[in-house]
Order: structure tokens, then C-alpha cells, then sequence
């Protein structure tokens, strides 16, 4: 999963306009993102542990979904030099290994004096949402 890049200056910006990502959830991303954050907790790792839990199986981690909002936000919508401000997050539904998860990032609310945008971010499988919230950012303009 690699997004073009696309740089968007504030000036480029409108409400409404939205960046789409879809990303199959593998095993080898669960494990991957566990090796990085130090996040091994088994109901992401051991499918013998999670059969146990409510879940039934293995979960992706909640904080690899909400990356995958970073994906859009640092390549595509704003794009590069876009800066994180904030990120509100809430966890609707487990995503699965073998989920697609889809990743819609739309333009919500725009504070030109401080070249700020609102992006309304939601995830969803299958047309089920199982995050949303919504980010600010500060994007660069043409003067700066």
C-alpha cells in the first residue's frame, strides 16, 4: 500500500473534498506494527488466545487503523508538510485479519487566518464504520 503523493497547499482546499484508502488488514501488518510499537498483547498475535476472548480471533491493532489516517493525511489530503495537530479517535468495531478496511478523509472545516482544516476521518469494513474522529492540521500555503 503506497499513496502517491499529492501536495496540497490551504488555498487548495475546500469543504467537502475527500481522499479514499483501502488497505487489506494482513497478518504480517499486525505482526509488523506489534514489532514496531513493542505491542504484543496476544489477542493481536496468538489466534489460540483470542479465540478465548469475546472477539473470537485475532484483531488488528486499534492504533493501526487510526494509522492508516496518517497514510491519507501525510501523502494525500493535505499531503506533505501538512502538520498534526490533533487526532480524536473512537474505536466502533474490531477490524480482522483479512478485513479491507476503508479510510475516508473529508474536509470538514477550514480557519483560513490560521491555515487550519478540520478533516472528518472515519474508517469502515464492509460499510460498518469500526472508527471515526477527526484530525486537525495546519497546511501550508502559497505565501508560506
Amino acid at each position: 500500500m503506497f499513496l502517491e503523493l499529492r501536495l496540497l497547499q490551504f488555498e487548495d482546499l475546500s469543504l467537502g473534498l475527500a481522499e479514499v484508502l483501502e488497505k487489506r488488514i494482513e497478518s504480517s501488518d499486525v505482526v509488523g506494527f506489534a514489532e514496531v510499537t513493542g505491542d504484543r498483547n496476544p489477542i493481536h498475535l496468538s489466534e489460540h488466545f483470542a479465540a478465548k476472548t469475546p472477539f473470537g480471533g485475532r484483531i488488528a491493532h486499534g492504533l493501526y487503523t487510526a494509522s492508516l489516517i496518517s497514510a491519507v493525511l501525510g501523502t494525500r489530503l493535505p499531503g506533505p508538510g501538512a502538520v498534526y495537530i490533533s487526532q480524536t479517535l473512537n474505536f466502533r468495531a474490531p477490524v480482522r485479519i483479512g478485513d479491507t478496511v476503508r479510510v475516508e478523509v473529508r474536509v470538514a472545516e477550514l480557519i483560513p487566518e490560521k491555515r487550519r482544516a478540520r478533516l472528518a476521518c472515519l474508517c469502515s469494513v464492509g460499510g460498518e464504520p469500526v472508527l471515526d474522529g477527526e484530525a486537525w492540521v495546519k497546511v501550508p500555503g502559497r505565501g508560506s
